[in-house]
């Protein structure tokens, strides 16, 4: 073993304490960018796959009524290899241990289902039979959160009478991977679900005999997608088509892109925040490590060794360190990407989930912590291969002193003899103060970072189930009924206000971009249902007002207000309108237009059509109104609340609450491994000082007191960067998670300040007790050792 060697082991021995610390840093970043890694790459195969053998549809469309035999047409269709007709419709379900109705997608199967697109997967029991009684396969989810097992009945409104549906299967689509109730911002598995139902039933129960409503296609390899759309699109109008779309407007393939692309922003922003960490610490270390050891390196070069085994002996050190850090943080970044895919397998349901380790991510990680190590300390090992071997080994030279700030502003007589030691070892020492303010600032932030997104979550509730909407139940129609419905939902129990809604799907264009969307037409002042203003104020809805629309969908149409919109109606008589934007404001869910509802019928040369109706119901009636609910054929579904408040909530917090735990931890090891290396690195520098207020008759506690009055000054300095820190890197993180589907305000909240501060007070208290434990035992007679 080379002298080096031997060194390199006696400096490791020697500060392991702190390499561990930079080590558990540099793993965390790691750990992190592995995770997303795993993660992304087991949920792209499981979805490929799943895609590839359910036969997923490429293109959809939703009509009104069709004769059976358009399907033809459409398979005529230049890039078409298959298509498929079915029955699609929402329907109220009755569940006993349930006050609130539930809903359901019914989709009907073809008799031989295994030749269809969006292949149904049987997970339990069998498929249902075309005859007899009326049998269905329920999704999985859908059957977990209700606890049903084949064999179960359910009571179902179909087109108006009251149907006894009898499970026989639990199942999956690679349509359904993620279900989510219209109107809602996340999925509720326990009032919200899909059922398979054989075709014949389905047609007989809707009077639907060789006619279809909704249809899906596949494309051949290279087929013109826009093509192929523009022509099922002429082919699909006369009988009610809506616009037809691809997989990227397919509700459950966009929420789990959206969820893929959310987690290639951690894969990068949270890491590189790390990461960036560690390397200012490498710097912190690495600089004040060759500070210290100029004259070992400079016996070294004196013995002949050269500046290229200087530096190659310092990475080797860096080596070490990253290497530890890398076996740490692969192993447990494999941990939280097994443990993450169990948390998704809760809400993205795929047949198996496979858990694929990412080669690729590994790689790239272990290189870019040995990378930004190097570049942390490429000045420092530069400074060690130039020290000149005679100009090392000469005692460093005084700093010039001009006096205390202190002393300058008059106040040198309030400090005590101990308190001028530290004031003057500070100021004289400014880039080591500045560097160390830095370090401790950075773990502050880290906390910060690692705790807003719960402030965050509890602001989108806030914000958009008691301050925006105000009704206690929204009821979906069938489909369109005059303004008499309006009368007749008043008179339902308990009801004490009602606000009518219109709803019609549309394409708006602006220039080349165009959204597919749900326009919203409310009353002039909605009072349940609300739009608010960046102060939290009611948006008036004007008539002849033009589209209110949320600052997303006006990021994605590139306007702004006063913007002419080309608004494409994709119901009715397809009418294209120009409407301009009278207001944009911010949303924390998807994209979404408003307009006035009385404009919206204008506009569509419709009486006074209402889609829905938004309910206030007096305290205690919320149970009698839904039993009359679930008697009435005409809705097609109810969305409580509160409810969807509390599975929000509980959604949210069962979803994220481990993650911000990791956070957390991550977040408070980094704080206290950035302070415990600027507390020993303190140490270290002023060790000799220390022993010689021993020697002088100082007290133990008087003597530590330098050493922690300095850690004390620093902390305390760092707490305002680090809030400011910390608000930069929660606005970067908020920014990069911003998706179609959901947009996270940055809010942070004093009681997150708080608790960072503290748990940096608690790491400071932590690594002042072990340094002043440390300053007890030192070796005064080999501290005072001169080498000159």
């Amino acid at each position: 073993m080379s002298t080096l060697d031997r060194i390199l082991i006696a400096d490791v021995r020697h500060m392991w304490r702190q390499f561990l610390a930079i080590g558990v840093l540099l793993a965390c970043g790691i750990a992190i960018f592995l995770m997303s890694g795993n993660t992304i790459v087991s949920l792209e195969t499981s979805q490929r796959l799943y895609y590839n053998d359910g036969r997923f549809a490429d293109v959809f469309v939703s009509l009104v009524r069709a004769p059976n035999r358009l399907a033809s047409r459409v398979k005529q269709i230049p890039g078409v290899r298959r298509v498929q007709t079915r029955l699609v419709r929402d329907v109220l379900l009755d569940i006993p241990s349930m006050v609130e109705p539930a809903s359901c997608k019914l989709v009907s199967i073809d008799p031989d289902p295994s030749q269809s697109l969006n292949r149904l997967f049987l997970r339990r029991g069998r498929m249902p039979r075309p005859t007899g009684r009326v049998e269905v396969v329920v999704s999985e989810l859908f059957a977990e959160k209700q606890g049903f097992q084949p064999g179960d009945q359910v009571q179902a409104i179909l087109s108006g009478r009251k149907e006894t549906l009898t499970i026989v299967g639990i199942g999956l689509s690679p349509e359904f991977i993620y279900v989510v109730q219209p109107g809602l911002m996340v999925t509720d598995d326990r009032r919200y679900g899909v059922m398979w139902i054989p075709r014949r039933q389905m047609e007989a129960a809707f009077s639907m005999e060789g006619a279809f409503n909704d249809l899906s296609v596949s494309l051949r390899p290279k087929a013109n997608v826009a093509e192929v759309r523009f022509q099922l699109d002429r082919l699909t109008r006369p009988y009610g088509g809506t616009d037809s779309y691809d997989r990227d407007d397919q509700p459950s393939h966009r929420r789990l892109t959206d969820e893929i692309d959310q987690m290639k922003t951690m894969a990068f922003v949270t890491p590189s925040i790390f990461m960036a960490v560690s390397a200012f610490l490498f710097n912190i270390v690495f600089s004040r490590l060759i500070g210290q050891q100029k004259e070992q390196i400079a016996t070294l070069r004196a013995f002949g060794y050269l500046p290229r085994e200087i530096v190659f002996h310092y990475i080797k050190m860096v080596a070490v360190l990253v290497g530890g850090g890398v076996v740490l943080g692969l192993g447990l970044g494999v941990w939280m990407s097994g443990w993450i895919l169990v948390q998704y397998a809760r809400f993205f349901r795929f047949p198996t989930m496979l858990h694929e380790f990412s080669y690729n991510s590994a790689l790239i990680a272990a290189v870019l912590a040995l990378t930004i190590s190097l570049l942390g300390t490429y000045s420092a090992i530069r400074r060690a291969s130039r020290l000149v071997p005679a100009e090392a080994m000469r005692p460093e030279a005084p700093r010039a002193y001009r006096g205390l700030w202190a002393e300058r502003l008059g106040l040198a007589r309030f400090l005590s003899p101990i308190g001028a030691m530290i004031v003057r070892r500070l100021e004289t020492n400014r880039r080591a103060t500045l560097l160390s303010v830095l370090g401790m600032s950075l773990g502050l932030a880290v906390l910060v970072l690692g705790s807003f997104m719960e402030d965050t979550v509890d602001f989108v509730i806030d914000s958009e189930f008691q301050r925006s909407q105000r009704q206690d139940v929204m009821l979906n129609f069938v489909e369109t009924r005059s303004a008499d419905a309006v009368h007749d939902a008043a008179h339902l129990p308990g009801v004490t206000r009602v606000e009518a809604f219109r709803t019609v799907p549309a394409r708006i264009n602006h220039g080349r971009r165009s959204y597919r969307v749900a326009i919203m037409g409310l009353v002039e002042h909605p009072t349940l249902y609300r739009i608010l203003d960046e102060h939290q104020q009611a948006i008036r809805l004007p008539e002849r007002g033009g589209l209110t629309i949320t600052r997303k969908l006006a990021e994605i149409l590139n306007a702004r207000e006063g913007t002419p919109l080309r608004v494409a109606v994709l119901e009715g008589d397809r009418l294209t309108l120009e409407l301009p934007v009278a207001k944009v404001f911010e949303n924390y869910t998807e994209p979404g237009a408003y307009i006035n509802r009385l404009e919206l019928n204008r506009l569509l040369r419709e009486s006074n059509e209402v889609s829905g109706v938004a309910l206030s119901v007096a305290p205690g009636s919320i149970q009698d109104l839904y039993q009359e609910v679930k008697q009435t054929p005409s809705i097609a579904g109810a969305m409580d609340k509160q409810a969807a408040m509390e599975n929000f909530r509980d959604l949210v917090a069962e979803s994220t609450s481990v993650m911000r735990s990791v956070n957390a931890i991550f977040a408070t090891l980094i704080a206290f491994g950035v302070i415990y290396n600027c507390a020993m690195i303190i140490l270290s520098e002023r060790s000799r000082d220390l022993a010689t207020l021993r020697v002088m008759g100082f007290t133990r506690l008087e003597a530590a007191w330098v050493l922690l009055g300095e850690i004390a000054i620093i902390t305390a300095l760092s707490i305002p960067v680090g809030l400011l820190f910390g608000y930069a890197f929660a606005y970067l993180m908020a920014f990069a998670m911003d998706t179609e589907s959901f947009r996270f305000p940055l809010v942070i909240e004093t009681s997150t300040y708080a608790y960072s501060v503290v748990v940096i007070l608690i790491a400071a208290l932590v690594s002042s007790l072990y340094v002043r434990r440390q300053v007890n035992d030192l070796d005064m007679i080999g501290v005072l050792k001169v080498k000159e």
